[in-house]
């Protein structure tokens, strides 16, 4: 076994709660998500509630979604079942220990939010055309990450 280590059990204790992520894509020039940054991995998944855990992923899912869009468009997510449509992502946040909310605007632009159990958690990121109005999309995935590494620092 050689170059094998020995963990401790406190080591092994420690690599088993911290968060792993792994991906693959039929597109070789899809770049998977990046690694998970220290805001999020710095706090065992152990010590999170399951809307919190929820919450930090969803963030970079989103902010990867963000990072392919063109300036043309903006993050939206789809509903399941029925003719719900879709909901331009304006804000998110959870309730512990187990409620997160997606604040936004449907495609008429009217004032939205999604309550939802984490049990019950399936999101279709969407990518739609920008609002007219706006000169530069909205990245709502990056003042999330930003808020995150803030409230980490505290």
């Amino acid at each position: 076994m050689m170059g094998d280590e020995i963990e401790t059990s406190a080591e092994a204790a420690e690599a088993a709660a911290m968060p792993r992520r792994h991906e693959v894509h039929a597109d070789p020039e899809v770049e998977p998500c990046k690694d998970i940054p220290e805001s999020v991995s710095q706090t065992p998944v152990a010590q999170k509630s399951p809307a919190e855990w929820a919450y930090e992923r969803l963030i970079l899912y989103i902010q990867n979604f963000e990072e392919q869009l063109d300036n043309e468009h903006e993050v939206a997510m789809g509903f399941a079942g029925g003719e719900t449509g879709v909901l331009r992502i304006e804000g998110m946040g959870f309730f512990d220990p187990d409620m997160i909310t997606f604040y936004g605007s449907d495609s008429m632009g009217v004032k939205t939010q999604l309550i939802q159990h984490v049990s019950q958690l399936s999101v279709m990121l969407r990518a739609l055309p920008k609002e007219v109005e706006r000169e530069a999309p909205s990245r709502i995935g990056f003042r999330l990450a930003a808020d995150l590494a803030k409230n980490n620092e505290k």
